[in-house]
C-alpha cells in the first residue's frame, strides 16, 4: 500500500474515533478490559506522538510519556493527528527512521503501523458505544494479517522467545493455515520460533473468513462467529495464546 492510502485511512479513522469515543470519556472499553474511552484516546495519542518524535529525533523519546492535555483527552488526539500528519506528509516512506523491526528501518513502516493502530482502536471505540464496527477496507485488513503475523508474531517469537513462555515451548511444528478471502498464509508453530509463508499447504489446523473477520480475531477484537475453523482446536487455542503474547 502506498503512504498516502495510510495516512487517508489513519485520518477516517482518527474521525470515526474521536466522533465516537469523546460522546462518553467514561464508556469501558470491552476489549480493552480496565481502560475507559479517555484511557483509549490518550493511549492512540500518546502512541502517535511517540512515532512523531521517534522520528524527529532519529531516537526514543525519553522521559517518556507527555502530561495529560489540559483540554481532555479530545484535543491531545487532535494534536498528535496533526503531528503525525505534518511528519508522514514531509517525509518519503523509504526515508531511514528508528522502528522495533529489524528488518524495516523506514518511515513506510511508521505510515502502516499507525494506520492499522489506528483501525484497530477505532474498532475499540465503536465496541465501547455498542456500535456496529465500520468496515475495514479489505486491502488493509489483508495487510494488517501480514503485519501481525509476520511483524508481530514471527519476529518477535524470534527475537525475544523468553516472553512467549510455555506456548512457545510447548509448539511441536505443526502449521495453521489462514485464509482471508484469496489470501493465503501458513503459520507454522515451533519451540524455535513461528514461521510464516504465503503457501497453499493445508495445516493440521485451519482458519478461513473475510479478511476483516479474521484481522478482528488475531487481534482479539472479535470471537471468531464469522470465521470456520478446522482442525485441531488446541492448535489454534496456541496461536491465540502466543498472539496474545506477540501484542501484549
Amino acid at each position: 500500500m502506498e503512504q498516502h492510502r495510510y495516512l487517508h485511512l489513519i485520518e477516517l479513522d482518527h474521525a470515526r474515533m474521536r466522533e465516537t469515543a469523546t460522546r462518553d470519556l467514561a464508556a469501558p472499553v470491552p476489549s480493552c478490559p480496565g481502560w475507559t474511552t479517555a484511557d483509549l484516546l490518550k493511549h492512540v495519542g500518546d502512541t502517535f506522538l511517540h512515532k512523531v518524535e521517534t522520528m524527529r529525533r532519529g531516537t526514543w523519546p525519553k522521559p517518556w510519556p507527555p502530561e495529560p492535555d489540559p483540554n481532555g483527552p479530545g484535543a491531545y488526539l487532535d494534536r498528535a493527528m496533526a503531528g503525525l500528519r505534518g511528519e508522514l506528509t514531509s517525509r518519503k516512506p523509504e526515508e531511514q527512521a528508528l522502528t522495533w523491526y529489524d528488518p524495516d528501518q523506514t518511515v513506510g513502516f511508521w505510515a502502516r503501523r499507525m494506520a492499522l493502530e489506528t483501525a484497530v482502536h477505532r474498532v475499540d471505540a465503536e465496541l465501547a458505544a455498542g456500535e456496529p464496527i465500520t468496515p475495514i477496507p479489505t486491502d488493509l485488513a489483508v495487510d494488517g494479517i501480514d503485519e501481525i503475523l509476520v511483524t508481530f508474531l514471527a519476529f518477535a517469537s524470534r527475537q525475544w522467545p523468553e516472553d512467549f513462555g510455555a506456548a512457545l515451548a510447548g509448539a511441536d511444528g505443526r502449521a495453521v493455515s489462514i485464509a482471508a478471502g484469496a489470501d493465503r498464509l501458513l503459520v507454522r508453530l515451533a519451540a524455535s520460533g513461528v514461521e510464516v509463508s504465503r503457501d497453499d499447504d493445508a495445516g493440521e489446523a485451519s482458519i478461513s473468513g473475510a479478511p476483516q473477520d479474521v484481522l478482528l480475531w488475531l487481534w482479539r477484537r472479535a470471537d471468531g462467529a464469522a470465521l470456520t475453523f478446522d482442525g485441531d482446536p488446541e492448535l489454534v487455542k496456541r496461536l491465540g495464546d502466543l498472539l496474545k503474547e506477540a501484542t501484549r
